[in-house]
């Protein structure tokens, strides 16, 4: 079994001073290495996995990455504690950085399949969990849940389910500010409705220290991240990062302190051009990766056009690489054009 040596542990931890979250149907391998090009130092993390799609499934197609986006953290969804060490043990193989379990998703389907926030009501089994996932692996095994759900009284709740984590071993937790309702809310109302309260993960994060405590939910700007890194071990960010990617060219200088520029967005097209290409030679379409860079020319002029070609261009029978560059081409030339 591969060990993760002392370097990498250091690496990891600092690492979860800035996150990207996990994202069902946009994390995906490709916005990971988009992500990635962005930010040098970021954890970024995978969207949530089936622990049964891996030990029943195809565990290459869920699992495999491209090398550059470590430090990279795989997400799994389920809870039987057998499942979920075989496909901890699997994903060892792979080479993830660390392993994080679900326990903050609301959608019914979710529900339905037994994991996700409804777990929140269920800390013993989710600390069983994370020992049987501790037992398969030496990576890091964390949880990300939320400050409670339906009508739990937040204060007790979190500290009960947090205390029983710590008991069974958890490396970190992530904790997404807002309750979630299992009922009566979908899971797009479950990140807007229900009330965020950042001070309740502060204090968390200072009762349970020196455990490392990430915070999520709601946080839009770099400042606001520089803001809760005075109370919490790390920031998590979601759609924010998503929807403008470029945000993420800040972190590196802002969180870590490394003044290395990242590649502009000329830069960034270039690489995702190079990308593609090889991509595309192994059977890849150029419309999924394409999708996850509409948000890189916001502000810019030319934005409305970039983002037509990439969603429009890209879908067309044996669209390449040379989509990429139409878009640039299309906010370069504005840029250039007299007021």
């Amino acid at each position: 079994m591969p060990q993760l040596d002392q370097n990498s542990a250091i690496t990891l931890q600092r690492a979860r001073r800035f996150s990207v979250a996990p994202m069902m149907d946009w994390t995906d391998r490709h916005c990971r290495f988009l992500h990635r090009l962005l930010t040098r130092h970021s954890l970024l993390f995978t969207e949530m996995v089936n622990s049964g799609a891996i030990v029943h499934g195809d565990a290459e197609r869920h699992l495999r990455f491209h090398a550059v986006e470590h430090p990279v953290a795989l997400q799994l969804g389920g809870s039987d504690p057998a499942e979920l060490a075989k496909a901890s043990a699997i994903a060892e193989t792979f080479g993830y950085d660390e392993i994080n379990l679900n326990v903050g998703c609301p959608s019914d389907r979710v529900q339905s399949g037994r994991f996700g926030a409804c777990l929140m009501a269920e800390p013993e089994l989710v600390a069983t969990c994370v020992r049987a996932m501790r037992d398969a692996t030496d990576r890091p095994v964390t949880v990300k849940c939320r400050i409670g759900i339906d009508d739990q009284d937040t204060e007790e709740s979190l500290d009960r389910f947090a205390d029983a984590m710590v008991e069974a071993g958890v490396d970190a937790l992530y904790v997404h500010a807002r309750k979630a309702w299992l009922k009566g809310l979908s899971p797009k109302e479950n990140r807007t409705i229900p009330p965020l309260d950042y001070p309740r993960v502060h204090r968390l994060a200072k009762r349970l220290a020196p455990l490392p405590t990430t915070i999520n939910g709601g946080i839009e700007t770099i400042d606001q991240t520089m803001e809760h890194l005075d109370h919490v071990d790390g920031v998590m960010l979601g759609r924010a990062a998503y929807h403008n990617p470029m945000l993420l060219a800040e972190v590196d200088a802002r969180v870590f302190g490394d003044p290395r520029p990242v590649p502009d967005l000329t830069g960034v097209m270039t690489l995702m051009a190079d990308y593609a290409e090889n991509e595309l030679q192994a059977g890849a379409r150029l419309n999924n990766i394409a999708r996850h860079m509409l948000g890189l020319a916001n502000g810019r002029p030319g934005a409305r056009q970039f983002r037509q070609i990439l969603s429009v261009d890209a879908c067309r029978p044996n669209a390449g690489p040379e989509v990429f560059g139409r878009a640039l081409a299309a906010v370069e030339e504005r840029a250039l054009a007299p007021a």
